[in-house]
């Protein structure tokens, strides 16, 4: 993976995740047949969170969803931990 985040804590911006996809041939009209999926509703996970098709834009760029958006993921990982305690 090529991207450097200055700050690791903080989302991808959109326009590094559009970019990510392209260098990969992948389109987010491709992602929503390969979901089954009407035109742009997998590019909403670029505003709004979605963990089926965060899952899936990861896939493709080949890292773990909660690389791209870790505001979302940090959030769900500290409410489960805070359940087991």
């Amino acid at each position: 993976m090529t991207h450097q985040n200055e700050d690791a804590r903080a989302d991808w911006h959109r326009e590094i995740i559009k970019a990510e996809l392209h260098k990969r041939g992948v389109t987010f009209r491709a992602l929503d047949i390969k979901a089954g999926v009407k035109q742009d509703v997998v590019k909403t996970v670029l505003s709004r969170p979605c963990p089926k098709y965060e899952q899936l834009v990861a896939e493709v760029i080949g890292v773990d969803p909660s690389i791209i958006w870790p505001s979302r993921y940090g959030y769900r990982k500290n409410s489960y931990m805070r359940k087991v305690s």
